[in-house]
């Protein structure tokens, strides 16, 4: 007998439950699953919720497709999402992209190229995570994508300046500080319709009680993090690793190897940052009633009285 899929979802309680839902999740194995694999998964999903499973459906097997539908669906709107949208997509995209800002950070043409690349698939990647229960429009997508990657390129190539004259491992560690402060422009940006109208939040049994801005202000922050802890590690490690490793003459005389090794650094690093950031803070957030904006927190208990003690919502990945 299958239990209830709010015990049956591990990246609500515990931060081991959660780091092992979304190591499940963002496996990348899910890239390589089928449009066919996918659909069983999506239906098996949608039989659970209308009571339609076998009672002596395996548990297990609905596991693994919860998972593999977590990994390719959207969970606001239900819908596929393209593939290098997906956080299983995030490791060989992630590898690829800080790999080469990592080797290619010497001139300004460098910096500012893969910079550009980086930043479009960073906007491209936060707006498909983002919650789809909010509206953004074609043009508010737009100006969060010129402007992250306009503060990106203005804070590489920057630095790339500044630092010339500094010791080497500040030109390496310029990337990072690029990436950081480029996500603190993309991802309020990219989900500005939540801050401005609110995200929509619901009770505990999914009822829609209404739109609040603290919530998205708190989820747009938890996003930041996340994200931010996902690529420290890589980003300023490996600049230390190397400039360690360029002390040997036998390194220096194999240039060919320092992108590919860079890569694989990055990527084994990644299967264990992406799921233990993504795990940090529960996908579905919550907030107290009493801590909600004014209207919305008496618009709630005139409604519901003191029953609803939280409300909760999507705070994007």
């Amino acid at each position: 007998m299958l239990k209830t899929e709010v015990n049956k979802n591990p990246q609500q309680t515990t931060y081991f439950q959660r780091w092992r839902h979304f190591a499940a999740v963002t496996d990348v194995r899910n890239c390589f699953a089928s449009n066919k694999q996918l659909e069983d998964a999506k239906a098996t999903v949608i039989s659970y919720r209308s009571g339609q499973l076998p009672p002596d459906y395996s548990e297990e097997k609905y596991l693994q497709a919860k998972q593999l539908y977590d990994s390719a669906y959207h969970p606001d709107t239900g819908e596929k999402m393209p593939l290098i949208g997906r956080m299983s997509f995030q490791v060989p995209a992630g590898m690829t992209m800080l790999g080469l800002l990592l080797q290619f950070y010497k001139t300004p043409v460098q910096v500012a190229s893969i910079q550009f690349v980086n930043q479009s698939f960073i906007s491209f990647v936060n707006y498909t995570n983002r919650n789809a229960a909010s509206h953004t429009t074609t043009k508010q997508s737009l100006f969060a994508y010129v402007s992250a990657t306009t503060t990106a390129l203005c804070v590489a190539v920057g630095l790339n300046i500044y630092t010339r004259k500094a010791p080497p491992i500040f030109a390496r560690w310029a990337p990072f500080a690029a990436i950081s402060s480029a996500s603190a422009v993309n991802i309020p940006l990219t989900r500005q319709d939540e801050l401005l109208n609110g995200v929509v939040i619901k009770t505990e049994d999914g009822k829609i009680v209404g739109k609040s801005k603290k919530c998205a202000r708190k989820g747009i922050l938890q996003v930041f993090v996340s994200r931010m802890v996902m690529v420290a590690p890589g980003m300023t490690l490996i600049p230390i690793l190397m400039e360690h490793l360029n002390k040997k003459q036998w390194f220096r005389k194999m240039p060919f190897i320092h992108l590919p090794f860079q890569m694989i650094c990055i990527g084994t690093l990644m299967l264990v940052m992406l799921p233990s950031s993504c795990a940090l803070f529960p996908q579905t957030a919550s907030m107290l009633v009493s801590d909600l904006e004014p209207n919305v927190r008496e618009s709630i208990e005139k409604k519901y009285a003191n029953s609803v003690q939280y409300v909760y919502f999507n705070k994007g990945l």
